[in-house]
């Protein structure tokens, strides 16, 4: 007998976030230079030992412009202060020194990138996992994938290579002012005359940058909720004959992104071609000037040469550091909108201001309960939310569920329902009332713990891109041996199903288990609930995509494995409630009746309407089939050779 590990128990699970003492909240602050600097926090030696390799490698091509201008002087001449092989190797060498430090600071550099965005990475996973059901109910997915990947890259090239410029440039421009200042201060005056111009304009466009950036990120994060929402939507797309009009939808947003992106570019274009216009202005105005310098003899071939080479070095990152100072907008804005998630306070799945039972009985009270959904307006990149509260969705809701009871909900669409038993896991905070669970208040639990002890099977069954097997051990601790499995399968009417496929349980699913029917995959959510061994069960509708049939099957097991088990169930049909210990018949989020199927049913009101309509209609139905039965069996039946075994008959019986 085989038996199954989960990895989901023990100490690690009692806590979402991964085994590392880095918070990701701490970093944030209105000054860019102490966030980032936050950001890299364990990467900071690695960082700055890039930088200064990068000083280093400045140095080295500074030292080899003076040895240019040493050798042009003096040692083609013959009276230099070393032979030809020595100025040669003396070439070699500072070259070498210029590569080495430049590949050790850009790995270094890609060393801390990468580790501060693994650790972003898997912060922003562990935490959108912990954040509240209304965070995820006010934000799309599409933005949020948006955010946790695309923005996450942008920020590991703030790093990698922005920031890495940013001092690059910055050493650079001081290393190679410093040495023609050293060959003649006058023309390196005059080669620094456009820098302001340069640095003002590189000020100037950052903010128009970012805003743009900003919005271009936006319009790409609507574009993947589209598509997102298409892609996982597309059995319905293609039911309801919609192909055309989310083609249309998905080109407005389409074009809405290359419209913000071609904004973008647009100002990079001005940018840049001014910039390279006052670099081309700036290398002719200090070549002129030092060839006058030469031909009058105020200036050394050799020194002319080593200052028109410095000249070009130093220009470059003039440029160049424009373009960082630019790119650091889109960096700071992709942190930016990091951090505005980041800073939505999380479900606390573990604390409780009292010791929870050893073992939950599992008697329910609800005690004039009601609740109103906060409408968000969500994330932004301040990260604040606009609040406001919705209607009331639950008023003035009391019953008590005794241990072991069955307690049945019923009414209409939008009744309150679901989110009625959404409260009891704590998916959602009741705003009026009390609601304990063993004579112990409700939000003095510990959510973890509630959520161990209670399961659930919902309206819409997911499962997830992996095996049958993997699925159905998704609520598990501990390890399970397979016949524990099968048991589970079996009371599903699941397990001849699966044992059908080739592969049995290892079988994979597609996502959201699209390979399996709607009954297939409600019956392994069943089985999976089933596993849990919960003390709470809810089911949420849970028989809607099984037939009759199995329905059936399904209760009748299920009726044994709820005793000594409180369970609600959601359900529409009459005929899967009936049974219950008490049903509550909802309407506008009121208890409007309360009581057993027998007494309901002869009762004004809507639990009476309901069970004759369904009764009417099922009558209704059974009367049709009747006919058809008897109209089939009425029809002549051909012989082998085609001829009616049975003569027409004329309205007054003769044969005709």
């Amino acid at each position: 007998m085989s038996v199954t590990s989960v990895g989901v128990g023990g100490a690690g699970a009692q806590r979402l976030l991964r085994a590392n003492d880095f918070d990701l909240k701490q970093t944030a602050h209105s000054h860019r230079v102490v966030a980032l600097w936050r950001l890299i926090t364990g990467y900071r030696l690695a960082y700055g030992i890039a930088i200064l390799s990068l000083g280093l490698a400045a140095l080295a091509r500074a030292a080899s412009q003076f040895l240019l201008r040493d050798f042009v002087d003096h040692g083609l001449m013959g009276n230099g202060s070393w032979p030809l092989p020595a100025y040669a190797a003396g070439f070699v060498l500072l070259g070498v020194v210029t590569g080495a430090c430049s590949f050790g600071a850009g790995r270094l550099a890609a060393q801390a990138a990468e580790g501060a965005c693994f650790r972003i990475r898997s912060y922003l996973y562990d935490h959108m996992q912990a954040l509240p059901f209304l965070f995820h109910d006010n934000n799309a997915t599409g933005d949020l994938l948006q955010r946790a990947t695309s923005d996450v890259e942008a920020v590991r090239k703030l790093f990698a290579n922005t920031l890495l410029g940013i001092g690059r440039a910055g050493l650079l421009i001081v290393v190679f002012m410093n040495g023609m200042i050293l060959l003649d201060m006058r023309l390196a005056l005059w080669s620094t005359l456009t820098v302001p111009f340069i640095l003002a304009a590189s000020f100037r466009f950052f903010p128009l940058i970012s805003s743009r950036y900003d919005l271009a990120q936006q319009q790409e994060a609507r574009l993947s909720t589209r598509l997102q929402e298409n892609l996982s939507g597309i059995r319905v797309v293609r039911a309801f004959v919609r192909q055309a009009y989310e083609i249309r939808m998905t080109e407005r947003d389409n074009r809405g992104l290359k419209d913000q992106g071609l904004k973008l570019n647009n100002l990079h274009a001005v940018f840049w071609s001014g910039t390279d216009l006052l670099v081309a202005a700036q290398m002719v105005l200090s070549v002129y000037l030092g060839a006058r310098a030469v031909l009058a003899g105020d200036l050394t071939l050799g020194s002319y040469l080593a200052i028109v080479a410095m000249l070009g070095q130093f220009m470059w990152p003039v440029r160049n550091l424009g373009q960082v100072i630019t790119r650091v907008s889109t960096g700071w804005v992709s942190y930016t909108r990091i951090m505005a998630v980041v800073r939505q306070e999380r479900e606390a799945a573990g604390e409780r201001t009292s010791l929870p039972p050893q073992r939950m009985e599992g008697e329910v009270r609800f005690e004039h309960v009601g609740f109103a959904y906060q409408a968000t307006g969500g994330v932004d990149d301040l990260g604040t939310a606009t609040i406001a509260r919705s209607p009331a969705v639950l008023e003035d809701v009391s019953f008590i569920a005794r241990p072991g009871q069955v307690v049945a909900l019923l009414g209409p669409t939008g009744s309150g329902k679901s989110t009625l038993v959404s409260l009891i896991p704590r998916f959602y905070e009741f705003t009026q009332g009390c609601i304990t669970i063993d004579e112990h208040d409700l939000k003095t639990l510990p959510r973890d713990w509630l959520r161990r002890h209670i399961g659930i099977v919902q309206q819409d069954p997911f499962l997830f891109s992996t095996t049958i097997r993997r699925n159905m051990l998704m609520g598990v601790q501990g390890e399970i041996d397979d016949e524990t499995l099968y048991a589970a399968a079996r009371v599903a009417h699941i397990h001849d199903v699966v044992q059908a496929f080739p592969d049995g349980y290892e079988t994979l699913v597609g996502e959201k288990g699209v390979t399996l029917s709607g009954g297939q995959k409600q019956r392994v959510t069943i089985a999976r609930t089933l596993l849990k061994n919960p003390r709470i069960l809810i089911l949420d509708d849970a028989l809607s995509s099984v037939d009759v049939s199995t329905e059936g099957h399904i209760r009748a097991a299920l009726k044994a494995l709820m005793k000594d088990r409180t369970t609600f169930i959601i359900g529409h049909r009459i005929q899967s409630i009936m049974h219950a210990d008490q049903i509550l018949v909802l309407d506008k989020g009121r208890i409007v009746q309360h009581g057993r199927h027998h007494e309901l049913k002869d009762r004004d009101g809507l639990y009476r309407d309901v069970f004759r309509i369904q009764s009417d209609i099922e009558s209704e139905l059974q009367d049709e089939l009747w006919k058809a039965t008897v109209a089939s069996e009425s029809l002549p039946h051909a012989g082998i050779n085609g001829v009616g075994m049975c003569d027409p008959v004329s309205s007054n019986g003769r044969t005709i």
